[in-house]
């Protein structure tokens, strides 16, 4: 069967893309937000976190790439610094754009716009730095994450030299400076980085099943602890799933459970009259709850309760912070 040549591809230089989105979205932390039509829920939550931080347990959060894009890589970077979040994990457009971030200062792209003319993803800087990287924490055994991590807070990939100018917005700078496991889980075909000539999908298979391996650690060890997954509806309960049936298998063996800990859903999709929190029961099929994939797989995982928020993830985020510093004083 043939096969494309991706060596045809012409990347134009990052500069000359129109960009939606900078660095002026981004959210000063430090900020108070307008208070949670769930607050009651999110004050719960935030309890729930502070018990987990002061007995050392796993807070890990799976988060959409739209939280990169909403502005909340300062605020993320913040709660990890004080020990609110131990593990981020993300799909492979979220290092994307949060690179993009530190690189220029702005990401995103007009999707409609560029791939009427066969430019969309298709850029230079992005598609080159990042495979270059992975391709170089793969032969140092680093995971996708990390690799990434690693050349924004050096500005360099081995003797190339890569200017970050705004790397203090950037998530992945603050994981990697304060050693916080950031993984990649992406999707081969999915993110834009593969459209570029200098693609090594061997690199990327290689860091994205040692980032996995790592989550799969983190999960490991999540009894006590918190599970948040932001605007992830489809990576985060797939990949949850089988992480947790993995470090299952092994506790099983040693006589062990893995099942006192809190999972909470955050998303905009609305579920009905189903209260996914008081039953372990799936809904009908003739219930629109019944198609909210996200919220059925993590309700099957036997976890001590289940929390679904319906609620845009900046305001979530921020009351969840806001009552966090509240409560754990």
């Amino acid at each position: 069967m043939n096969k494309f040549d991706n060596s045809k591809v012409k990347p134009l230089p990052l500069s000359e893309r129109e960009s939606k989105t900078s660095i002026n979205s981004i959210i000063d932390p430090n900020l108070i937000p307008e208070k949670s039509p769930n607050i009651e829920k999110i004050d719960y939550i935030a309890e729930e976190i502070v018990k987990s931080k002061n007995k050392q347990k796993p807070i890990i959060l799976f988060f959409g790439a739209h939280l990169i894009k909403n502005g909340l890589s300062r605020l993320l970077g913040k709660m990890a610094e004080e020990g609110y979040i131990t593990h981020f994990a993300t799909n492979g457009a979220g290092p994307i754009h949060d690179w993009e971030f530190a690189y220029q200062g702005k990401t995103e792209e007009d999707v409609r716009k560029y791939v009427q003319k066969g430019q969309f993803g298709t850029w230079d800087e992005t598609g080159k730095y990042l495979n270059l990287a992975i391709k170089e924490g793969a032969k140092n055994n680093l995971g996708y994450g990390e690799s990434i991590g690693k050349i924004i807070l050096e500005d360099k990939i081995d003797n190339i030299i890569i200017r970050h100018p705004y790397k203090n917005y950037s998530l992945q700078y603050h994981a990697y400076k304060n050693n916080i496991p950031f993984t990649v889980h992406p999707s081969i075909g999915q993110d834009i980085i593969y459209t570029h000539p200098d693609c090594d999908f061997e690199s990327i298979g290689k860091g994205a099943g040692i980032d996995f391996l790592k989550y799969v650690d983190s999960v490991s060890k999540l009894e006590g602890g918190v599970y948040l997954s932001v605007g992830s509806a489809i990576a985060s309960p797939m990949v949850f799933e089988k992480a947790l049936s993995m470090s299952r298998n092994v506790a099983v063996q040693e006589n062990k459970e893995l099942k006192d800990f809190m999972i909470v859903v955050n998303d905009i999709q609305k579920s009905g009259d189903w209260d996914w929190g008081k039953t372990e029961e799936e809904p009908p099929k003739d219930n629109q709850a019944y198609y909210l994939r996200f919220c059925k797989t993590f309700n099957r995982m036997g976890s001590r309760e289940m929390h679904y928020v319906q609620e845009d993830n900046r305001s979530f985020l921020r009351n969840l912070h806001h009552a966090i510093k509240r409560i754990d004083k």
